[in-house]
C-alpha cells in the first residue's frame, strides 16, 4: 500500500479506493459503490448526505458543512461559503453576490483569496480559493474514509458543463494537494444520467433526455441524446436568476413584511437578523417540499422580538410564481436550443436539491406531454433523491475506471475520442407493397447517433405475403399542427345556466392538435425482397461505418440469400 502522504498521482490500480464527488456551489455530497455495484451516498460525521460547502473557523478549530453554515450568523467574517465558482477565474469575472453574508472574496497575487482568522491568535490569514477548495474536499474525503474504513486516494468529481480548462485545472490541483487522485471530471448532467441508466432495471434505450440541473445559486439545463449508452450533449443553458436562493427569498421577504406589520423593525436591515431569517426561510421550503403546511419561527429575530408564524403550500407557489415561470422558461428554452420540440424529449431528469419542489415536477408534466417520464420525487415513486444523482453516478463511473491505468482512462476520456462523428438525420426503412404507394416510414438508427452503429429491425409484411419494395431513406422529424373543428355558435341564445359563462367562452377554444409525424428524405437504397411467404417478416440491418459508408442487408426472415448493397462514404 502506499503511504498516507504519498502523491495523489502516484496510486496504481490495485491501491485505488476511489469515491464520486458532486462537489456543489452550495452542497457537496460523496458516495462509493457497494459490493453489489450499487452506488450509495455516504453521510458525513454529523449525519448529512447534503453537506453545505462551507467552511468556518472558531478558535482555530475548522468546522464544515452544516456546523459551518450555522455559524454564518455570529461568525460570518470566519465563514467562507458558495465559494466553488471562483475556481481558476478571475477576480474581475466573479459574481461574489453570494458572499455578502459571509467572507468576501479578494484580488490577492492573480488569484482570489478570502482573509480569516482560522488560527487561534495571531493575524488573521490570506486563504487562496486553491487553498479553500482542498480543505473542503479533504474533509469530504476524510468523512469517505471514515465510514467506508479505508483511505480513500482518488476520486471522480463532477463538474458543470461550462466549467474553463482552467477551472478544471484549478479543481484537479486543489484536489490532488488534498491526497485525491482526479480519475476523471464529468459533466454533472452525464453523471444524472448515469444515475438512473446503471439501475438494474433499466434498459438501454435509444432515448432524448432534458436533465434539469436546479441548485442553490444556479440553475444548469441540458439537453442529451442517449444513442446505443453513448450520451451527446446537444444544448446546454446556465442561469444564475432563478435557482434555490430566489426561492428562499421569496418566502424571506413574505416573512420580513409580517413582521414589519406587528413590529414596524425591518429585520432585513440587519446583518443576523437577515442571517437567521435566511436560514429559517430555506427550512420552511424544504418543508413545503414534503407537507402542505410549514410552520416559521425565529427567536429573537430582530431586536430581541421572538416571531413565529405559517404558510401553506398554495400561497407558497402563489408568491413565488414569477421564479417557477422562470424555471420553466429555462428548460422549454434549452430544448428550442437543441432544435427540438418538447413533443421529441422522451425523458425530463429534475436533478440538485430545488428539484425536490412538486411545483417544478407538476409544472414540467404540464409543458411536455404524457409520453414524456418526468423523473421527480413527487411525480414519479421511483425516482432517485434529486440531491444524491450526480454523487451516485460519478461513484459509478469511478468504479467502472479505478482498474484502469491512468493513461488508458485519459486516452478513453479525451475530447478527441468522444467528440466523435454523428449522423444528423435519422436512417429508417419506408416499405412500399400492395396498393398503397405511399408506404410506411420505420426509424432504424435515430438521429445525433455516434458512429459507427449497426442496427436491424424486422418488419412485418403483408399477411397474403408477395413482393415487397423496401427503401432506405434518410428522414426528420418535425411538428405537424392540425387546426380543429370551430365549435358551432349557438344562435346568441344562451342557457339559463350560462348567466356568467360568457367569461369563460374565449378558454373554452380546442387547441390546436401538435404531434411528431416523420418526414422522408432523400433515398440511399432500394431493395425488393420476391415472394416473401404468408405472414412472413423481413430483416433490414443498417450499417454505418465511421466514415459514414452504409452497408444494408435485406432478408427474409428464416429465408436464403437475401441483397446486400454498398454506399460509399459522402
Amino acid at each position: 500500500m502506499a503511504a498516507e502522504g504519498a502523491s495523489a498521482s502516484g496510486t496504481t490500480p490495485g491501491e485505488r479506493h476511489a469515491i464520486g464527488i458532486s462537489f456543489g456551489n452550495s452542497n457537496s455530497s460523496i458516495a462509493y459503490t457497494t459490493i453489489e455495484d450499487k452506488a450509495e451516498v455516504i453521510a458525513n460525521e454529523d449525519g448529512d448526505r447534503q453537506i453545505p460547502t462551507i467552511l468556518s473557523y472558531v478558535d482555530g478549530e475548522e468546522y464544515n458543512g452544516q456546523q459551518a453554515k450555522q455559524q454564518l450568523i455570529r461568525n460570518s467574517k470566519n465563514t467562507v461559503a458558495y465559494f466553488r465558482d471562483f475556481l481558476g477565474q478571475d477576480f474581475k469575472s466573479i459574481d461574489p453576490t453570494h458572499c455578502h453574508a459571509s467572507a468576501h472574496p479578494q484580488e490577492h497575487n492573480g488569484t482570489i483569496a478570502f482573509t480569516i482568522q482560522d488560527k487561534e491568535e495571531g493575524e488573521p490569514s490570506v486563504i487562496t480559493i486553491s487553498e479553500v477548495a482542498t480543505r473542503h474536499l479533504r474533509r469530504l474525503a476524510q468523512s469517505a474514509s471514515d465510514f467506508t474504513g479505508k483511505q480513500v486516494n482518488s476520486a471522480v468529481i463532477t463538474v458543470p458543463t461550462n466549467f474553463s480548462e482552467k477551472q478544471k485545472a484549478a479543481l484537479t490541483k486543489a484536489a490532488n494537494d488534498a491526497g485525491l487522485e482526479v480519475l476523471q471530471l464529468i459533466s454533472e448532467p452525464i453523471a444524472s444520467l448515469l444515475a438512473y441508466d446503471a439501475r438494474p432495471e433499466a434498459k438501454v434505450a435509444d432515448k432524448i433526455v432534458v436533465v434539469a440541473d436546479l441548485g442553490g445559486t444556479r440553475s444548469d439545463v441540458a439537453v442529451i441524446a442517449s444513442r446505443g449508452g453513448m450520451y451527446t450533449i446537444l444544448a446546454t443553458a446556465h442561469d444564475y436568476e432563478f435557482a434555490g436562493v430566489h426561492l428562499d427569498k421569496v418566502l424571506q421577504d413574505h416573512f420580513a413584511k409580517e413582521f414589519i406589520k406587528w413590529n414596524t423593525t425591518d429585520p432585513r436591515e440587519n446583518a443576523r437578523s437577515l442571517a437567521k431569517l435566511k436560514l429559517e426561510a430555506e427550512a420552511t421550503k424544504k418543508a413545503l417540499s414534503i407537507g402542505t403546511n410549514a410552520n416559521f419561527s425565529v427567536e429573537s429575530l430582530a431586536e430581541g422580538i421572538d416571531f413565529a408564524s405559517t404558510i401553506n403550500r398554495l400561497r407558497y407557489e402563489t408568491i413565488a410564481r414569477k421564479v417557477f415561470d422562470g424555471f420553466n422558461r429555462l428548460i422549454e428554452g434549452v430544448v428550442k436550443k437543441a432544435g427540438l420540440d418538447v413533443l421529441e424529449i422522451d425523458e425530463v431528469i429534475l436533478s440538485g436539491g430545488t428539484s425536490h419542489t412538486p411545483k417544478i415536477a407538476s409544472n414540467m408534466a404540464a409543458i411536455f406531454p404524457e409520453t414524456t417520464t418526468i423523473l421527480a420525487p413527487s411525480t414519479t415513486p421511483t425516482a432517485i433523491n434529486p440531491s444524491e444523482l450526480q454523487a451516485r453516478g460519478a461513484a459509478l463511473q469511478a468504479s467502472l475506471i479505478q482498474e484502469y491505468e491512468k493513461e488508458d482512462i485519459e486516452q478513453s476520456t479525451h475530447p478527441a475520442v468522444t467528440t466523435v462523428k454523428h449522423l444528423t438525420n435519422a436512417i429508417g426503412v419506408l416499405t412500399i407493397s400492395g396498393d398503397t404507394d405511399k408506404g410506411v416510414f420505420t426509424p432504424v438508427i435515430a438521429a445525433e447517433t455516434a458512429v459507427p452503429a449497426r442496427r436491424t429491425i424486422h418488419i412485418a409484411t403483408p399477411k397474403e405475403g408477395g413482393d415487397v419494395l423496401i427503401k432506405i431513406v434518410e428522414g426528420g422529424s418535425h411538428i405537424k399542427v392540425t387546426k380543429p373543428e370551430p365549435k358551432p355558435k349557438t344562435n346568441g341564445k344562451k342557457d339559463e345556466d350560462d348567466e356568467d359563462s360568457d367569461s369563460d367562452d374565449s378558454d373554452d377554444e380546442p387547441e390546436d392538435v401538435r404531434e411528431k409525424v416523420w418526414k422522408v428524405g432523400n433515398v440511399l437504397a432500394e431493395a425488393a425482397i420476391k415472394g416473401v411467404k404468408k405472414g412472413g417478416k423481413v430483416e433490414v440491418m443498417i450499417n454505418v461505418a465511421g466514415d459514414l459508408a452504409v452497408t444494408v442487408t435485406c432478408r427474409e426472415v428464416g429465408g436464403k440469400g437475401g441483397v446486400r448493397g454498398n454506399l460509399s462514404a459522402p
